[in-house]
């Protein structure tokens, strides 16, 4: 988390806003890009909800006010040259005001963390169990089951691996 806001140099754009890139904390994919000022990031830190300045409101705006799609805080950072942040943010639904998870084309972004995608699938699985679920019975038949099918799976993938010939 950003612990010096005194440290970000607003003034190196006439308005005070720097850019902002929201990345979700999970899978690593860039949802969004918007900007802020003192003000917003001071809102953004205490209340741990992402906050930008609107250029065409011309007031703080909390992502998610309207849509209740928050983007929930998880770290901060600034760049090596103090003007721009980088959050890692949870969302709760939808990014972009289009419904897309991410305001960036998602045919044309990589999945950048296949392990926070099969953990969000698995989340669902918990949260909303249907009978049909693999992952939901095996999850109530326990933990030692669940470690059991993780390390058949690893054994396989070294197997596979010590396998391969390129």
């Amino acid at each position: 988390m950003i612990k010096n806001i005194n440290a970000i140099d607003f003034n190196k754009s006439p308005d005070g806003l720097i850019p902002v890139v929201v990345q979700d904390n999970a899978t690593l994919q860039v949802l969004m890009l918007g900007y802020m000022n003192k003000e917003a990031l001071e809102q953004t830190i205490t209340s741990k909800k992402v906050t930008f300045f609107s250029r065409s409101k011309q007031r703080l705006w909390v992502k998610g006010e309207t849509s209740k799609n928050y983007l929930l805080v998880n770290d901060t950072f600034i760049d090596c040259d103090n003007d721009t942040i980088l959050v890692m943010a949870t969302p709760c639904g939808p990014t972009c005001h289009t419904g897309n998870v991410s305001c960036f084309s998602e045919q044309q972004l990589p999945a950048l963390s296949h392990i926070g995608m099969v953990d969000k699938v698995i989340q669902e699985r918990i949260a909303n169990p249907t009978e049909n679920s693999y992952t939901h019975k095996l999850i109530s038949r326990g933990l030692n089951k669940v470690a059991q099918k993780v390390g058949e799976e690893a054994v396989e993938v070294v197997i596979a691996a010590l396998a391969e010939t390129r």
